[in-house]
């Protein structure tokens, strides 16, 4: 049970006419979501006005004090605001009920330039074990009298008093013995009454007590509750050393929004379940214990909160309020004061979309786990004060668009960043690339590589070399066949790199002469390759004399053979290549 005094309904909007006791007419707008038109309905008597008292609310009260205030104009007046409190336990609280009750009415009303004329009070209790309706009547008597008491000292009236109880009520304002029965008179069926077809006719329903709506609200008492305060534990251990550093905060803060924002989808995507338990138990199996327990810990950190309360609206709200509702129930055993942030979400959402009703008691439930928690205690003043959630809306709206340009501002500027850094390294990565593309090239044109000797490498091919056409004719001489010479080992003819040259020049493929004079390897017609003298010659020699390119041509050949024989090789090349030949 909550005692927070809270106003149960909107303030000046139901026209009523009496005159001292009943009749009572209303006419206009209902006192909650709904809209009579211009129907006018009239309450003859104290059963009719008993039996409005849920449409006047919205709910079926239980265990409460309720106060309607009433509003003189010209003859006729109108229901205004409404305030409930719980029935305290100990009679000795009575009296400071009774008064802060009476008080928070009439100054509501004195706030709004609508002091209240009449006042109308309710008290409604079911009987405890081994009570009867009329046991509950006579015990609730002397804090029926504190009531009248309290509200006559502020000079407004209370022209009726009524007990609730057992499906009967009696009058507490009787005008002398005999007008009302001990047992009470019987109250209609529900849905019944003048005001009960009219507020059918315009689709209105009356919810159920305040005990089930609270219900949706309070922790979990199955087998899960033991699931989720391990989860709790757990989590703790790694989110709040994280919340309590600087880096750590700005990164749950952010896990805990993306959390969110994915179970909103979870259930957003559900099929809606009518039954408002089944509802909550769907919700329930959709949330696992660790999702829970991150966000519970999450929204711990009042920022974070303020960032989740932004989804107040629009598609937004439902998949929102579901959430905070199912994590409401999930602050289990030790964590019951933790619910004060989901629980006041719950109940910003249900204001911010036209619930007061739930509004009121979730932000009540919120003070009663957390009583200094002061985004509770302002919303739920302002929404018992009957302001106009709009106001916070536009807050809220104001601070979710700047978060966005600020996110929009740093996007752009780490991509001008990224950009001009890639701008800056361009020409490097460009010659690299063409470098490499350059290998690539060359090692397409040329072949593989040779693979030096060893183990795991096969010997080097002795089929013929497929090159291109030098630019320069070769020597006749070049011409004529060589075949192997049977006098040298085999692994003498097999190719040998030199230290340091490139594949390209290992393989001796894709090379042409240069102007100096240096050697290739010169294709010849029948696939067979040239002999040392031929490999020397950079042209067809002419009889004659000899030229100085010649003689060049000859040293370099000497030179040449001379090697290959201090190898152990022959003087016909064929067991070296050109290149090992430099």
């Amino acid at each position: 049970m909550t005692n927070h005094d809270e106003m149960t309904g909107p303030f000046d909007n139901d026209d009523v006419s009496y005159e001292g006791r009943p009749p009572y007419t209303s006419h206009g707008p209902t006192p909650f979501d709904g809209d009579l038109g211009t129907h006018q309905v009239t309450l003859r008597s104290p059963a009719e006005l008993a039996d409005a008292l849920p449409y006047l609310l919205g709910y079926r009260p239980e265990d409460s004090i309720i106060l309607v205030s009433l509003h003189d104009r010209g003859g006729r007046g109108r229901f205004g605001g409404r305030a409930r409190l719980g029935i305290p336990t100990h009679p000795d609280d009575w009296a400071a009920v009774a008064q802060q009750l009476a008080h928070g009415l009439v100054t509501g009303g004195e706030r709004r330039g609508a002091r209240p004329e009449q006042i109308v009070a309710y008290l409604c209790q079911e009987p405890t074990k081994g009570e009867t309706g009329q046991s509950v009547m006579e015990r609730l008597q002397p804090l029926a009298h504190k009531l009248r008491v309290a509200c006559g000292r502020l000079d407004v009236p209370v022209i009726e008093a009524l007990c609730i109880s057992d499906g009967r009520f009696w009058s507490y304002c009787c005008g002398g013995q005999g007008c009302c029965p001990d047992e009470g008179e019987p109250m209609g069926l529900p849905g019944t009454s003048v005001l009960a077809a009219a507020a059918a006719y315009a689709g209105i329903q009356v919810r159920g007590t305040l005990r089930e709506l609270r219900a949706r609200l309070m922790p979990l008492e199955t087998a899960v509750a033991v699931e989720q305060e391990v989860a709790l534990d757990t989590a703790g251990m790694s989110l709040v050393p994280r919340i309590f550093d600087e880096t750590g905060r700005a990164e749950v803060a952010d896990e805990t929004i993306e959390l969110a924002e994915r179970l909103m989808h979870r259930l957003a995507d559900t099929a809606p379940v009518p039954n408002p338990a089944a509802a909550d138990r769907c919700d329930d199996d959709l949330l696992c214990a660790d999702e829970a327990a991150a966000l519970i810990l999450g929204l711990q950190d009042r920022t974070t909160r303020d960032r989740a309360a932004e989804w107040m609206e629009g598609d937004e709200a439902g998949p929102a309020l579901r959430l905070w509702r199912a994590l409401a129930r999930r602050c289990v055993g030790p964590y019951a004061e933790h619910a004060a942030a989901p629980l006041t979400l719950a109940g910003w959402v249900a204001w911010s979309t036209g619930d007061e009703l739930e509004a009121r008691e979730a932000l009540a439930m919120a003070l009663g786990a957390d009583p200094d928690y002061l985004f509770a205690r302002l919303l739920h003043q302002a929404c018992n004060e009957g302001l106009d959630p709009e106001s916070v809306r536009r807050c809220l709206r104001a601070e979710r668009a700047e978060r966005g340009e600020r996110a929009e501002r740093v996007g752009r500027s780490e991509c001008a960043e990224r950009s001009e850094r890639a701008d800056r390294e361009e020409p490097a990565e460009c010659g690299g690339r063409a470098e490499s593309d350059g290998h690539a090239e060359r090692g397409a044109r040329g072949g593989q590589a040779a693979q030096p000797e060893g183990e795991g490498h096969e010997p080097a091919s002795e089929a013929p070399d497929v090159t291109t056409h030098p630019a320069v004719p070769p020597h006749p001489a070049a011409l004529a066949p060589v075949s192997p010479s049977p006098h040298v080992p085999e692994q003498r003819r097999r190719r040998r790199t030199r230290s340091g040259a490139s594949p390209l020049a290992a393989t001796g493929e894709g090379q042409v002469p240069s102007p100096s004079g240096r050697r290739s390897r010169t294709p010849v017609a029948d696939g067979t390759r040239p002999s040392a003298a031929g490999r020397g010659s950079t042209g067809p020699r002419t009889p004659g004399k000899p030229t100085a390119s010649h003689r060049r041509a000859d040293r370099v050949d000497a030179q040449e053979a001379n090697a290959v024989r201090a190898d152990g090789g022959t003087a016909d090349g064929d067991s070296a290549t050109g290149d090992d030949l430099r």
